[in-house]
């Protein structure tokens, strides 16, 4: 049977729409166009920032961390990754930097305010890292990252504000992967009754009244395309828990 003109042009038509819709439907990789500052009157790493992390906050990562406007998500986006790396040809280099979320912070349209060693880890030579700096401001573009830590297991970092056994505080250190922990439980380790968390701010996770005895842990991992799951700790937090402690929890999320 012959095709029309007309009958060819609607096909090729469809089938370039469909190529453009699964594309676009694929394009975790893709890079954002935004602006990137840093801190001006900070030392080279970051600062202890709006997710509660600390001075902790400041060295993950190595120093390469930054605040977030939109990014910062309420709270939900601390702990992300984004390979962030600046398009002027003349100075930036083609891999950037990669950043974890520590802050919450904006400015000049930025979606980005990194640690100034962040900052001069886009460019592609130490003289170019200068120019950089100089100028302040630059235009980016980033995408997210699954985040790394060799050798460590995700950690719970209890606030020092938390007092035994009334009230409980604390945020969740090394956390690799590019999902977000949108939710936490806490349960009985006997009763295994469990109860849901509060999101204080930032990254911090609260209850008034913690559960006695040795406590298990439930964290929520929810990703970009709506996959969610659990992820349960090997190691429980001990029943004597101190506020300023670390406890490993055991697990880990593969990347």
């Amino acid at each position: 049977m012959a095709f029309s003109l007309q009958s060819l042009l609607i096909l090729f038509t469809t089938l370039l729409l469909i190529q453009t819709l699964a594309e676009a439907a694929t394009c975790s990789n893709c890079f954002t166009h935004s602006r990137a500052a840093y801190y001006p009157n900070s030392d080279e790493k970051g600062t202890d920032g709006a997710c509660g992390f600390g001075s902790f906050g400041a060295t993950i990562n190595g120093g390469d961390v930054s605040a977030a406007s939109d990014l910062y998500r309420n709270g939900v986006g601390c702990g992300a990754c984004y390979q962030v790396r600046c398009t002027n040809s003349n100075y930036c280099s083609d891999k950037g930097v990669t950043v974890v979320i520590t802050d919450q912070g904006s400015g000049h349209n930025t979606d980005f305010i990194l640690s100034k060693q962040a900052f001069g880890r886009m460019a592609q030579t130490t003289d170019a890292a200068a120019s950089l700096l100089a100028l302040g401001v630059v235009d980016i573009e980033y995408r997210r990252v699954p985040c790394s830590y060799p050798n460590k297991n995700i950690t719970i970092k209890i606030d020092e504000n938390s007092n035994y056994p009334h009230y409980l505080a604390f945020v969740l250190w090394y956390q690799q992967g590019d999902k977000d922990i949108t939710a936490v439980q806490l349960c009985e380790t006997q009763s295994f009754v469990c109860k849901l968390l509060d999101r204080s701010y930032g990254a911090v996770w609260t209850t008034t009244s913690p559960p006695s005895g040795a406590l298990s842990l439930r964290m929520l991992l929810s990703g970009e395309d709506g996959d969610e799951s659990w992820i349960v700790p090997v190691n429980n937090i001990p029943e004597n828990w101190k506020g300023g402690e670390t406890y490993d929890t055991g697990v880990q999320i593969n990347v």
